[in-house]
């Protein structure tokens, strides 16, 4: 069980690299990078602070926060005031921003088509799954350990 579970994490980490080389270059088509991209895709839905939006994506704010610099700056997003905390502004698209996202997700749309060829539906649905159990059992893992070296 261990060793077939630590092949899995190396081939997740190859599928991972595979998929962020073509999302980089589906971005790159559109003139922007996999990274703002994701920062785009975040706050299409809903304007967020820099702050959360990092925790959503999973990485440093500062690096988050320097990513909104650029869009704001390339007139794609825009700072707006956050009534719920004066000092933390609200990250929120601008048309010219979902415009751009509208276009990279069209053609991811059509590059996932094409990767996902020959691959049944109900296949993947079934790699979703358990990559989403893994997921929650390695959270759950490393929240009791947190909590273990806590007591130590």
């Amino acid at each position: 069980m261990a060793e077939e579970l630590a092949l899995l994490v190396a081939d997740v980490y190859e599928a991972a690299g595979a998929l962020r080389r073509a999302g980089e270059a589906l971005a790159r088509e559109e003139g922007q990078t996999q990274a703002r991209w994701q920062l785009m895709s975040v706050v299409s839905e809903e304007p967020l602070p820099v702050a959360r939006a990092a925790r959503r994506l999973g990485v440093a704010r500062q690096g988050v926060q320097r990513l909104a610099n650029e869009l704001v700056h390339d007139g794609l997003a825009e700072f707006r005031n956050n009534p719920d905390h004066r000092t933390s502004p609200l990250l929120a698209l601008t048309g010219a921003g979902q415009r751009a996202l509208s276009a990279i997700t069209a053609r991811a749309a059509a590059a996932h088509q094409a990767i996902g060829e020959g691959v049944p539906e109900n296949d993947l649905a079934a790699v979703r799954a358990v990559l989403q159990r893994l997921t929650r059992q390695t959270d759950d893992w490393t929240d009791a350990a947190s909590t273990r070296e806590e007591d130590a």
